[in-house]
This record gives C-alpha cells, structure tokens and sequence, in this order.
C-alpha cells in the first residue's frame, strides 16, 4: 500500500512537472525529482520526529525508502572524492574561485549517483586544499 501510494505521488509530480514546462522529461529530469522527493521526504520525517510524530516520521522515512529504490546506485564517499579530484585536474582548478567550474562538470557526471548536497560540501574541501 505504502509503494502504491508513493508511486502514485511520484508520478503525479512528474505529470506535474511535464505539464508546467509544456516537455516530456528525460531521465535525468525524472531522476532530479526522484531525488527531489525523497529529500522532501527525510526533511518532513525530521519535522514530525521534532514534532513528537514518531508514527509518521515512519510512514515518510518509508516512502523515501520506496523512491530510492528507483535511483540509480549510489556511490560511496571514496568513489566520489576520486571523482572529484579527477575532475578538479581535469578543469584545471586551482582554488575556491573555481567552484561554479567543477560543481557544473561534476553535477553533469554524478547527476542521480550521488547526493549533491554532500558532494557540494566535499568540492569545496577539495578546492580549498
């Protein structure tokens, strides 16, 4: 019932969100709102454990495990750090100022197999090193 239900949502959103734009989304579209519904997920589960909901709490931390289920593997923190660094080299980067630079070619590459939240925060430890 919980995957059915979450489904149904997913594909609202993405109906949703092919009718705002007037496109047929390709996978990396549907895949950035797969992971956009799962970080609303694990944010709303944060809200109702803070709230004193743990019930629900469950029913959100679910449903996100029902939408991950559909994301491509994710690869570890030594796997992305090397990405990072090749990708650092690769653009020729040289410091904090090349930001925008390689977030751009490694959101291109990791899009959908890593959370970018995190990979944000590891570019900017690579970048200041």
């Amino acid at each position: 019932a919980v995957k059915l239900a979450t489904l149904r949502m997913l594909s609202a959103a993405i109906k949703q969100k092919e009718v705002d734009e007037r496109v047929e989304l390709d996978d990396t579209a549907v895949l950035a709102i797969i992971e956009k519904q799962i970080k609303q997920r694990n944010e709303a589960a944060i809200q109702f454990e803070q709230g004193g909901r743990p019930e629900s709490a469950e029913a959100e931390k679910a449903e996100a495990a029902v939408l991950a289920s559909y994301l491509p593997a994710q690869l570890s923190e030594a796997e992305v750090v090397a990405e990072i660094q090749a990708i650092v080299q690769a653009v020729g980067a040289t410091g904090p100022q090349d930001m925008g630079k390689v977030m751009g070619a490694v959101k291109a590459k990791l899009a959908g197999k890593a959370d970018m939240s995190k990979v944000s925060g590891l570019v900017k430890a690579a970048l200041s090193k």
